[in-house]
């Protein structure tokens, strides 16, 4: 049995203090690790409570790096601009939809159900900040995520195209549990780009959640895309399974500039 902790419970054996854990327990603290069970299986069955205990140990300490190491790639391969985190940050800009608020939001559940999020609203209230943030803490829980801004995705996806290699780049951000498209109507598009970065927003509709940052709203999404019927059809995809978070207020960067 483990303790209530959920670390084993300690015995004495040999004069010094070892760990007691049973033969179910350690198989299932390798159940990840790339051993032969069978070998395992056999040695756990004759091996004494201190040597039990010693790989339980082994096992839960593997683990642990293991995991904090996915974590680490994770983020790294995620591309954020900066490190950014939840600490601190000043909620007081953002607007919530009805009965849908921060713990929703950081609980990560719209994205283990493939739900979008338009974080909207005026320049430097921290819509990027707490994309970057949310995208951090997914990673954290071992969701794959890919940051991009939105004229940079558009110019990868381009150059993916014109070498050949296009449904190849589409697969490797597919494999995201988590896309974020930040800056969307910061710089024009082209027809060209918006289908490309429309080919991105079909292929995750309820398959991956998508976090959008903008300072426009709907009504001027034709703009950004450059054809009213295909901005309808990304509205269309996003409203069904998003929310969105609204944000209003006095710029953060000229609230703290040092040109007054």
């Amino acid at each position: 049995m483990m303790n209530g902790d959920g670390s084993a419970p300690t015995g004495r054996r040999g004069g010094r203090t070892v760990d007691k854990s049973t033969p179910e327990q350690v198989m299932e603290l390798a159940r990840n690790l790339p051993l032969t069970k069978a070998v395992l299986r056999d040695a756990v069955a004759d091996a004494t409570p201190g040597q039990l205990g010693f790989l339980a140990n082994l096992f839960a300490a593997e683990n642990a790096s293991r995991a904090e190491g996915k974590r680490l790639r994770l983020t790294k391969q995620a591309m954020f601009p900066q490190e950014k985190s939840l600490d601190g940050y000043d909620w007081s800009m953002a607007s919530f939809p009805a009965g849908w608020g921060r713990e929703q939001l950081t609980s990560l559940e719209f994205v283990d159900r493939a739900e979008d999020l338009v974080l909207y609203g005026d320049v430097g209230c921290g819509k990027t900040h707490l994309a970057i943030a949310i995208g951090t803490l997914a990673c954290q829980r071992m969701i794959p995520v890919r940051f991009f801004t939105a004229s940079g995705l558009v110019m990868r996806l381009r150059r993916a195209k014109d070498e050949n290699r296009l449904d190849a780049e589409l697969k490797a951000i597919g494999r995201a549990g988590l896309i974020i498209i930040d800056e969307l109507g910061y710089l024009p598009i082209d027809i060209d780009g918006a289908r490309l970065l429309f080919q991105i927003i079909a292929d995750s509709y309820e398959r991956r959640s998508i976090i959008f940052t903008s300072n426009l709203e709907f009504s001027r999404w034709a703009d950004v895309f450059g054809d009213g019927d295909m901005a309808a059809a990304v509205i269309d995809r996003i409203v069904h399974h998003g929310r969105i978070v609204r944000f209003h207020g006095e710029s953060y960067r000229n609230r703290h500039s040092l040109m007054k």
